[in-house]
C-alpha cells in the first residue's frame, strides 16, 4: 500500500472511530459528547437558563476529563521521547485502555436509568478521557493527516478548496488538500451514523468497533524512532 493510500486509510479509520464513539455517548448517555466535549458547553448553559433542569454533573465533569486524557496523552509522549522511543504504539495503547473501561463500565451500568448512576459516570468520564487522549495524540503524531475529531475545522477547510477549485482557481496543493479532508469527514459522518444504530441494536457492546480499530492501528504502526 502506497504511503498516500495508507494515510488516507488511517484519517478515515480513526475519524470514523471519533464519530462513533462521539454518537454512541451522545446516545446512551443523556446527551454526552465525549469527542466533541465543548458541546457539552451549549448544553449546560441551555439547561442553566431553564429554571426546570439541573446541569448534569456528568456533563460538568466530562471537560475535566477530557482535559486528563490530553494530559495524559502528553506525559506519555514526552516520556517516549525522553527515552528515545516511538509513541505512536504507546498512545493507541492508552486510548484503547480507556475505551475498554468505557464499554466495561457502561455494559455494567445497563440498563441505563433517567439518572448517571456510578458506572454511567464512570463510563462518560473514561470516554471524554479516551478521546481527549485520541485529539492529543492526532495533534502530536499524526500531523501528516487532517485531524480525526475536530470536524468544524476540516469541513471549513474542505469547503473552501471546493470552492476555489469551481472557480477555477485551485493548484495542486488545493487538490490535495481536498482529498486531505475529505475523507475523515466523511468517515466521521458514517460513524456517527453506525454508532447509533450499533448502540440500540447491541448496547455498549458496540463499542467493539472503535476498540478492533485501535487494535488494527496498534498492530500496523511502524516501530519508527520519534
Amino acid at each position: 500500500m502506497t504511503s498516500a493510500r495508507f494515510q488516507r486509510l488511517q484519517a478515515s479509520s480513526m475519524g470514523f472511530m471519533a464519530g462513533y464513539v462521539d454518537t454512541l455517548g451522545f446516545v446512551a448517555l443523556f446527551g454526552l459528547f465525549t469527542a466533541h466535549v465543548t458541546g457539552n458547553f451549549v448544553l449546560i448553559a441551555a439547561a442553566l437558563a431553564d429554571p426546570a433542569q439541573t446541569p448534569s454533573l456528568l456533563k460538568l465533569l466530562a471537560f475535566p476529563a477530557f482535559i486528563l486524557g490530553i494530559a495524559a496523552a502528553r506525559l506519555l509522549v514526552a516520556g517516549c521521547e525522553r527515552r528515545g522511543k516511538a509513541a505512536l504504539k504507546p498512545s493507541y495503547l492508552l486510548q484503547l485502555v480507556l475505551l475498554l473501561g468505557f464499554m466495561a463500565c457502561g455494559m455494567l451500568a445497563e440498563p441505563v436509568g433517567s439518572s448517571a448512576g456510578a458506572f454511567a459516570m464512570a463510563a462518560g468520564l473514561l470516554g471524554a478521557a479516551a478521546m481527549g487522549a485520541h485529539s492529543a495524540a492526532s495533534k502530536l503524531l499524526l500531523t501528516q493527516l487532517a485531524p480525526t475529531s475536530m470536524m468544524t475545522g476540516n469541513v471549513t477547510q474542505l469547503v473552501i478548496d471546493t470552492v476555489d477549485r469551481l472557480r477555477g482557481a485551485a493548484d495542486a496543493a488545493t487538490k490535495a488538500r481536498c482529498a486531505k479532508f475529505f475523507w475523515p469527514v466523511l468517515a466521521f459522518a458514517l460513524g456517527c451514523a453506525a454508532a447509533a444504530f450499533a448502540y440500540r441494536a447491541f448496547g455498549f457492546v458496540a463499542l467493539i468497533v472503535p476498540v478492533v480499530i485501535l487494535c488494527l492501528h496498534l498492530v500496523q504502526a511502524e516501530p519508527e524512532a520519534p
